[in-house]
């Protein structure tokens, strides 16, 4: 992820210098229309960058539970208790409702396994737990935002230039298409990797062939897509290995403290040890990354926002009041 940005930075700066150098082109036809068009497609883009960061701070939230988990079975002086068990069953709970995301999608294989935790509540303990925790911080988006419906959004009417189009501005139509393109990808990936509200990545994204980046970016396209499809990975929170890591191993390390027996047999004891050293390693994953990849979201936002103010400068900010 932290490759991807990097380079959707460095491509945008490089589009941005474009543009800059040719601004009396920009504001005539055809090639206004479609400079407005990619103005349009930033502005969903910042939301899908908000999303992203409230995902990545969702996952920080995880990380807590993890803690929790460990501490309560990760002493290794005295046998494991009863009591140790539910402290870590009761963490396992927790974690799985804030992996919910949002009441409205609760389709994580992981969030499904625990739905029935706290169901001997009353009602009105039901409803308080499952809301305190499906959002549990302050989101920067709206309950109804989509994100799925935002790809969508930004992947209609994006259609490669006409031959006359390009012969009438310098190829500069095929820079702004070729940029369109790669912002809908890398905002796509950017939903697929992380935990975002109301996620979905069936969008239209086709590529001529004629494009010399058209196999590269089509053939990661489709990796990600079927990877999405596998039957494990249909209804995960995100993509990121550490996502599906996490998903796999408390599931089977809640299967474990609900099965466990006392005095543990040394053959549980030693699954429950494993889980936790896999489980640590996820923790270090998203100790020693989730601050980068937040900084580089943030760095993609900026340079969104500068070049599509460069952009309403160049076209007139006047006809785009209040966008």
């Amino acid at each position: 992820m932290q490759k991807l940005l990097t380079a959707f930075i460095c491509c945008h700066e490089e589009f941005r210098v474009i543009l800059l150098n040719n601004k009396e082109l920009l504001a005539k036809p055809p090639l206004d229309r479609v400079t407005s068009e990619f103005i349009e497609r930033s502005v969903k883009a910042l939301d899908i960058c908000n999303a992203s960061r409230d995902g990545i701070e969702n996952i920080r939230m995880w990380q807590k539970q993890l803690e929790i988990v460990s501490c309560a079975l990760g002493s290794n002086k005295r046998p494991l208790t009863e009591g140790q068990f539910r402290r870590a069953r009761k963490a396992l709970m927790d974690l799985a409702l804030t992996m919910m995301i949002d009441e409205k999608e609760s389709g994580s294989v992981f969030s499904q396994r625990h739905r029935s935790f706290g169901r001997h509540n009353s009602s009105k303990d039901q409803h308080s737990s499952s809301g305190g925790h499906s959002r549990s911080h302050s989101w920067s988006v709206s309950r109804s935002w989509s994100a799925a419906k935002q790809l969508q959004s930004i992947a209609s009417n994006l259609v490669p230039p006409r031959a006359n189009e390009i012969a009438a501005n310098s190829r500069l139509s095929v820079s702004v298409y070729t940029m369109n393109c790669i912002l809908l990808f890398v905002l796509w990936i950017l939903v697929a990797a992380i935990p975002c509200q109301d996620r979905g990545l069936n969008i239209h994204f086709s590529v001529p062939k004629q494009f010399t980046w058209s196999a590269p970016v089509t053939s990661l396209h489709e990796r990600i897509l079927e990877e999405s499809k596998k039957r494990e990975r249909r209804n995960s929170c995100g993509l990121l290995k550490e996502i599906y890591q996490i998903e796999i191993t408390t599931r089977h390390l809640t299967d474990l403290v609900d099965s466990a027996q006392f005095p543990l047999t040394e053959e549980h004891k030693m699954e429950v040890e494993q889980d936790l050293k896999d489980l640590k390693l996820v923790s270090e994953a998203f100790r020693d990354g989730l601050d980068p990849l937040e900084r580089q979201v943030r760095d993609v936002f900026r340079k969104i926002m500068v070049s599509r103010t460069e952009g309403l400068d160049v076209l007139g900010a006047s006809n785009y009041t209040g966008q």
